[in-house]
């Protein structure tokens, strides 16, 4: 099996463009265990092969690689429950034909990993979210690319793995991922703008998808915590936890409900009609990138606008 990348969150002095000299420079650039496999040395023509588990970690992947990248992501639908995802036999293709497989990690592409198990190659590398990002503690929220501020760190991992399976086209990827770090900064203010305006705010979900996201924000989750982690392992929720987050919503204790457009259920639905009748702003977040949203970025920025203009801008 090909290596796995672990890299360290990325310092300024480090350039991907050092690693087109030799592979030997991988070696400096904080990757635990590097073999590079290019796919054609030295061809022009020649695309490195991806397949990610999720079409957000595809986004930041086709922005990096262009034109030099083909890009397969699995989880795509958004009108499905990613959680209920069963692979199919188009699936185990592209992930034995892949050059770099791209997870999330925690639990929530386990698909991919199974996949990955069942088609051995000593020539395809795989990078994981996870392990990229050093995630520790008991029971994490697997809603890693929520986590706007860390995102960076994933693009500069996905762009060393691209080089060092196509160092001819470093610089590409160089500049490209430059060109993504920049790209952030309308999030990040906008972040940045939210928490100064509304630190502390109490608000709620239905499950931990935003979860990364609103504490980036400054704002304060009120829903118990075994109701979230209910809907998201697919169960009910006690009835505690129900009338917990109910009184929560009848007493106006919240400034805010953020649901799970793609796994919705009888309970979640009834809590949104709660707010709605409380007139309690309700927020849809989405767990993989719509259809209508370009990339990863306007798809976050998009619901960005959307907690702030809920919370009164």
């Amino acid at each position: 099996m090909g290596s796995i990348f672990h890299p360290t969150p990325r310092r300024g002095g480090v350039r991907l463009a050092a690693l087109a000299a030799a592979a030997v420079a991988v070696a400096g650039l904080g990757l635990a265990v590097v073999v590079g496999h290019p796919s054609k040395p030295g061809t022009s023509e020649a695309r490195v092969n991806v397949v990610a588990g999720e079409n957000f970690w595809g986004s930041l992947t086709e922005q990096i690689g262009g034109d030099h990248v083909r890009v397969t992501s699995i989880l795509s639908d958004p009108a499905a429950d990613p959680h209920l995802y069963e692979s199919d036999a188009k699936t185990a293709a592209a992930v034995s034909r892949a050059d770099l497989v791209i997870s999330n990690g925690l639990g929530y592409d386990d698909f991919l990993t199974k996949l990955v198990a069942a088609s051995p190659n000593k020539h395809r590398d795989e990078l994981s979210v996870e392990k990229t990002l050093h995630i520790r503690g008991d029971n994490p929220n697997p809603h890693l690319w929520y986590d706007i501020p860390r995102v960076s760190t994933v693009a500069d991992a996905i762009a060393r793995a691209l080089v060092v399976r196509d160092p001819a086209h470093a610089s590409v990827y160089r500049a490209n991922l430059d060109r993504f770090d920049q790209s952030l900064k309308p999030l990040l203010a906008m972040l940045a703008a939210i928490r100064a305006k509304h630190a502390g705010a109490p608000v709620a979900y239905t499950e931990r998808v935003p979860g990364y996201l609103l504490a980036d924000a400054g704002l304060t989750v009120k829903t118990p915590p075994g109701f979230a982690q209910a809907i998201e392992d697919g169960n009910e929720p006690s009835p505690g936890d129900v009338a917990t987050l109910t009184d929560l919503i009848t007493n106006h204790d919240i400034k805010l409900l953020l649901y799970n457009s793609q796994a919705t259920s009888s309970v979640t639905q009834h809590i949104q009609t709660l707010a709605k009748q409380a007139g309690t702003p309700v927020v849809a977040v989405t767990e993989t990138v719509p259809p209508s949203e370009k990339t990863y970025q306007s798809w976050q920025l998009d619901q960005l606008r959307a907690i702030q203009t809920a919370l009164g801008n």
